[in-house]
Formats: C-alpha cells, structure tokens, sequence
C-alpha cells in the first residue's frame, strides 16, 4: 500500500509559507501530472511528428489546449538573438517546480541562495502522493530540480543523497546504476567483490548510500510519523515490468534504471545514424513502461498525487546534434503522453485529472535547411522518412517552447497569456505553469 502522509502538520507549515492547499469543495484536479520534455522546442516535436504520422502536428496532444511559453525574460530581433545568454536545465526545472526565476546550476534556490518552495512540497501538503521520474540519472539537474535544493547542479552525489535520504517523495525513477554502463552491460555486482565497479557511485549518492539501499535501509521518514520509511529498490526489467502491471510495489519505489546515463541516447554506434538505424540497448524499459509503474503506484493514494516526468535525453541528442537519436527520443516521450491518456480514460478522467505537456528550454536550435537569416519549417519527406533539418547550435537557447495542456484547469494557463508570437501564437512564461497548477489546486 502507499504510504499515506499525515497531512496535518504539512498543511499547518504550508499555511505558514502562504502556500495553497486544496480546496474544501474539491474543486481543484485529484492529480497533476507535469511532464517535461528537456531541450523540447517545437522543431523537436516536429521531427517525430513528420517521421512517425507523416505531418509536423501528428501526435494526438496537438489536439489538446496549445500555448507556447518563454523560458526567459529577452527582447531582440534577428536569428542569432535567441542564442544569447539561454537558462539551463537547472534553472529552467526550478522554475517549473517553484515559479520563481534563478541563476543558471541553482537546483531549487531563489538567486540570492535562498531555498523555495516545490510542488510537490504542496501536494504533501494535501497529502498526495508525489514521485519524481526520467529517463536520464536521477540526480540530474530537472529531478533534483523538482525534489532538492543546492547552489550547483554539479554536486551530483549531494543532490542524490539528499533525495533519496532527506525528500518525503512516495516514487523516484531514474537512471545512474554504478553496475552498469551507458550500453546496459553490467560492470559492478558481481563476483565475491559486489561493490567493486567499473562505474561510478557518484549519481546514486556514494557507495555507502548504495549498500543501504541495496540492503532495504535508505529513506527517511516521509510521512511525519517518527519512523523510517525505507525505499523499495527496483532495478532490472522484469521489477519495472511487474511495477507496470501493478504488482511488486508495497511502500516507497526508488527505480533505478540499469544503466549508466540515459536509456539509449548514448548507447554505442554512430550517433548521427539515422532514426533506429544503431540496434536499441536490450532489457531497458521505455518511458511509457515507466509511466504505467509509476501511475500504479501514485494512484493507490485517494486523496490524489502530483508527478513530474522528464524525457531528459531529447536534450543529450540536442547537444550532440544527433538527429537520428532526436526523433527515437522524441518518439518514447510521445509514447509515455499516450500512456498516459490511456490511464486517464481508464482509470480517472480528465474532471479528476490535469495534464500539462512542456520544456524547460530548447536545444541545437533547430529548424528546417536554408535556415538564417529567415527560419525555416523543417521539411518532411513522408513517413518513415528522415525530415529535412539543419542545426545552428550544440547549446540551448531561447526559442519559446511548446506547452500542451488537457483536463481540470487546463483552461487557467489561458488567463497568463502574454502575448502572440509571429510563429507560434499565443505564449505564456514558464513561470505561469507551476503559477496555475497552485491556482487550481485552491
């Protein structure tokens, strides 16, 4: 069963804060899942669009509420102003989580180092059950964004152990195994020497941190009773694959996922092959899997829950200027938004429920060839076809980027507009999303 949260004394530090808490009427979502996908401009969601469904606008959430969103405050004109001064992931997910502007590598701190407040600290507060999910290791700076306070994202083996030992978190998925590496081959747990590793301990929080977790002893008290609540680890196929059909769950699930960095965006083989071309890394779950294991868990909570989801490696192939990998990692966060549709029609409804689909940023700039100085629309082929594409950077940038909303207060994203961008139509800021979900949540 899940761990039920003694709400009362989280509701009293909430009303101290001046945070929202649900209201009496019941009027605001049950649920309020965020997902995130990391470097996600519209070009990304484009390409697996034109690639997958044979037109830019393919996937079925073009159907939901579309706005666009600015990811920082900027004013200039010309194709190169986007590429100036662009926000981090870092900052980009605090924001997200706390609606409060920082300095890039803050990890939930305002930017005078002051800590903030998180979502998922309010949904305690009207004690939800709350996870964290991605696909890259869980100490990467949108997870430990949305969980965790710390002046630099670099500190990865601080921001682990402070997750996974000191948040009131029910589920935590992500990757970063010391015992495997980025191809899935395992490299430590092994022999009579279990502990020695070719991998790293640091995105798990140090070795030590690992032998409590393996050993059932890691986790604090998360529901305020005095007592520790220790995570249930999950770490190969066969236990997400259970977690997805409901079973296998009992307490608090720390999944992590049996590879080094991310599913399959730095597996080996050309990087710049085309869309599946490089075989996929075997035994690794895809994130819709992820996604059914996680709303199993959460929604055993009557009183509802809050999940952040991050595709986090749309981002990792955004750098690499890996368009191939681009459109595979676009797809599997396609596939877990259906996954999620088809739990919300199944097992809740969009009067419980309110889904809100973003980006923390843009990535590799990209858009269609011949691009600069005029931008132009990538250029599909058919589908099944790569599209036509050009990349103008390895970094970030400032383009806005999508946002696509459906269920219980979706409509309230409208009542931020800010203004109608020549290409994209009206946009909000990425402040204004964590802004509505505590506005509905009243």
């Amino acid at each position: 069963m899940q761990i039920r949260k003694v709400s009362l004394l989280l509701a009293l530090g909430a009303a101290s804060l001046g945070t929202s808490v649900a209201a009496e009427d019941g009027s605001g979502p049950k649920n309020v899942i965020l997902m995130v996908g990391d470097g996600m401009g519209f070009a990304q969601v484009e390409s697996a669009g034109l690639y997958h469904h044979g037109k830019a606008d393919g996937q079925p959430y073009w159907q939901f509420q579309p706005l666009a969103a600015t990811t920082y405050s900027s004013s200039g004109k010309g194709f190169d102003y986007v590429r100036k001064d662009p926000t981090d992931s870092a900052a980009a997910a605090t924001t997200l989580s706390t609606g409060v502007k920082t300095l890039n590598k803050r990890i939930g701190q305002d930017a005078d180092g002051k800590p903030l407040r998180h979502l998922y600290q309010d949904a305690e507060a009207m004690g939800k059950s709350t996870g964290v999910l991605s696909t890259v290791y869980l100490s990467h700076a949108t997870p430990a964004a949305f969980t965790t306070f710390a002046k630099s994202r670099n500190d990865v083996e601080e921001l682990a152990l402070d997750m996974i030992t000191n948040s009131s978190l029910d589920l935590l998925i992500g990757a970063g195994h010391p015992w495997f590496d980025d191809d899935g081959k395992q490299v430590g747990g092994l022999g009579d020497k279990p502990y020695k590793t070719e991998g790293s301990y640091d995105r798990i929080g140090g070795e030590d941190l690992w032998r409590a977790i393996q050993a059932g002893e890691a986790g604090g008290d998360a529901d305020g009773d005095g007592k520790a609540d220790p995570w249930q680890l999950i770490d190969d196929l066969t236990g997400f694959e259970a977690l997805a059909k409901g079973e296998g769950a009992s307490g608090r699930v720390l999944g992590v996922l049996p590879v080094a960095s991310t599913l399959q965006a730095n597996r080996a083989g050309d990087k710049k092959a085309g869309p599946y071309e490089v075989p996929a890394t075997p035994n690794l779950p895809g994130m819709a899997l992820l996604m059914d294991g996680a709303l199993n868990v959460l929604s055993q909570d009557p009183d509802g829950f809050f999940l952040m989801a991050e595709g986090g490696a749309i981002d990792w192939a955004g750098h690499a200027n890996a368009f191939g990998r681009l459109i595979e990692e676009q797809h599997d966060f396609d596939l877990a938004i259906e996954a999620v549709v088809a739990w919300v029609e199944a097992h809740s409804s969009w009067d419980d429920t309110l889904l809100i689909i973003t980006a923390d940023h843009e990535t590799g700039y990209l858009c269609g060839p011949g691009s600069d100085p005029e931008l132009k629309p990538l250029e599909g082929h058919g589908k099944g076809a790569t599209p036509g594409f050009q990349w103008n950077t390895g970094s970030h940038t400032n383009q806005v980027v999508p946002v696509f909303a459906k269920g219980k207060g979706a409509e309230k994203l409208l009542d931020a507009v800010k203004g109608t961008d020549s290409r994209r139509g009206p946009y909000i800021d990425n402040t204004d999303i964590p802004k509505t979900i505590r506005a509905v949540w009243r």
